[in-house]
C-alpha cells in the first residue's frame, strides 16, 4: 500500500508535470503563430511528453494501491518575449522539475519506500535530458543571437535535436 505522505508528493508531481504539458503547449501556440514552425513542432511535441509523465505518475499511483489524482491546471503564460525567452523559462521550470522530483526521493528514502525511489529513478534521469536539452537550446541561441537568418536555421535546425531526443 502506498504511503499516504508518499500519495500526496506523487500527485503533486502529477500536477507539476500537467502543468508542464500546459506551458509547453502555450509556448507552442506563440513560436507557431510567430513563424517558428520547427520550434512548435518541438513543443508540441514535448507538450505530449510531459502529458505521458504525468499519466505513468497517475498508474503507478494507481497501481500501488493509491488514487492519483486529475489536476486542475492553471493558465499559462500565452506571450513571451521572443524564442530566448521561451527557452530560459524551459530551462527554469525544468529545473523547477528536478527539484520537486529531488524531494520525492527523498521522501521515498526517509519513508523506506524503495518501490517508488525505484520507480523515480527513471524521471531522475529524465530530468538530467531536459535540462541539458534546454541548455544546450540556449547555448545555440546565444550563438545566433539576435541574427534573423540563424534564428530561421536554428528553427528549422530544433526538429533534428527533436528526432535525436524522441
Amino acid at each position: 500500500m502506498l504511503h499516504q505522505q508518499i500519495q500526496q508528493a506523487l500527485n503533486e508531481q502529477i500536477t507539476l508535470e500537467g502543468q508542464s504539458s500546459h506551458a509547453y503547449l502555450a509556448m507552442a501556440v506563440w513560436a507557431e503563430t510567430n513563424g517558428f514552425d520547427g520550434t512548435a513542432s518541438f513543443l508540441y511535441t514535448h507538450a505530449e511528453e510531459e502529458r505521458q509523465h504525468m499519466l505513468k505518475l497517475m498508474r503507478f499511483v494507481n497501481e500501488r494501491g493509491g488514487v492519483a489524482c486529475v489536476p486542475d491546471l492553471n493558465a499559462s503564460a500565452q506571450t513571451f518575449d521572443g524564442i530566448g525567452h521561451v527557452f530560459q523559462l524551459i530551462l527554469e521550470h525544468e529545473t523547477r522539475v528536478t527539484a520537486s522530483i529531488n524531494d520525492v526521493v527523498d521522501q521515498c528514502l526517509k519513508l523506506k519506500d524503495y518501490t517508488t525511489h525505484n520507480f523515480m529513478q527513471w524521471y531522475v534521469a529524465e530530468q538530467i535530458e531536459e535540462e541539458a536539452m534546454a541548455r544546450k537550446i540556449l547555448d545555440k541561441l546565444a550563438l545566433a543571437g539576435g541574427d534573423k537568418g540563424a534564428l530561421y536555421l536554428f528553427d528549422r535546425d530544433i526538429m533534428n535535436l527533436e528526432a535525436t531526443h524522441a
